[in-house]
């Protein structure tokens, strides 16, 4: 492993910690050379799932564009960035245990919305008013009428 530090390419590892439910490991590593120490993550690795776009064009899948999109959404509100890596995680595992290799940013969008209606109405309406793509007040009132029936 390299260190982000002195770029020395070895490393030995002090500790080693299962993180994330046990779908990560998490090491502590200490470099060979400048002596400075870094943590590292190990990640099993996974058949890539491809999600198709609303314009049938197709992409890997990336957690990292889910999580800022969830992160945007909840810019400004009480819910804490492990709450959102926990739905990203959630979202995440429900796509892997799919026998489909290719899922609709459709389905992706639905289970965040899913989950955000938990967590904070507020940006659960922000992250629906991206993904549904409101073009005026009245799909805000739509959506907001739709969360008022369902307490």
């Amino acid at each position: 492993m390299k260190c982000p530090f002195c770029n020395f390419e070895e490393s030995k590892v002090i500790d080693s910690r299962p993180a994330d439910y046990g779908e990560r490991i998490r090491r502590r590593r200490e470099c060979l050379s400048c002596g400075r120490r870094f943590t590292t993550h190990e990640v099993i690795e996974t058949i890539p799932l491809v999600v198709v776009k609303r314009d049938k064009s197709r992409q890997v899948f990336d957690r990292n564009k889910l999580r800022s999109g969830i992160l945007r959404a909840c810019e400004k509100r009480p819910v804490s960035i492990d709450m959102i890596e926990s739905i990203v995680d959630d979202i995440e595992s429900k796509l892997q245990s799919t026998l489909d290799r290719e899922v609709s940013s459709k389905e992706i969008g639905e289970y965040a919305l899913e989950l955000l209606k938990n967590v904070d109405e507020v940006s659960y309406v922000r992250f629906a008013s991206v993904y549904r793509q409101f073009k005026d007040i009245h799909a805000f009132i739509e959506e907001l009428n739709r969360l008022l029936d369902e307490k």
